[in-house]
């Protein structure tokens, strides 16, 4: 079973950079994609970045040329590198990855418990 733990959110100004990392355990030779979501209050869940088993990477449209997604499967953990943040990109951000099962042919969706981001104006 993979488990998922985000870290690195917090307060940041307008302007300003923050560096997610979420960090993998478990049957960590199953994960196929990884990604990060966010979800403001009183909104729906969105995509932030993606990156496949096979290193393609997708960015939402709010986020391209400022967010960056990496994977590091030495050290087991994904990061978002934030610049540029803006008051609309707070939001509690979530760590997803997708493990594939073979034996029943299902891919599970496995989330961490999110970090909160806040830019202040």
């Amino acid at each position: 079973q993979v488990r998922l733990v985000e870290s690195g959110g917090g307060l940041v100004q307008a302007g300003g950079s923050l560096n997610l990392s979420c960090a993998a355990s478990g049957s960590i030779l199953s994960i196929k994609a990884m990604a990060w979501y966010r979800q403001a209050p009183g909104k729906q869940r969105e995509l932030v970045a993606r990156v496949s088993s096979s290193d393609d990477i997708n960015y939402a449209d709010s986020v391209m040329g400022r967010f960056t997604i990496s994977r590091d499967n030495v050290k087991n953990t994904v990061y978002l590198q934030m610049n540029s943040l803006k008051p609309e990109d707070t939001a509690v951000y979530y760590c997803n990855a997708e493990e594939m099962i073979t034996t029943i042919h299902k891919i599970l969706q496995v989330w961490g418990r999110g970090t909160r981001v806040t830019v202040s104006s």
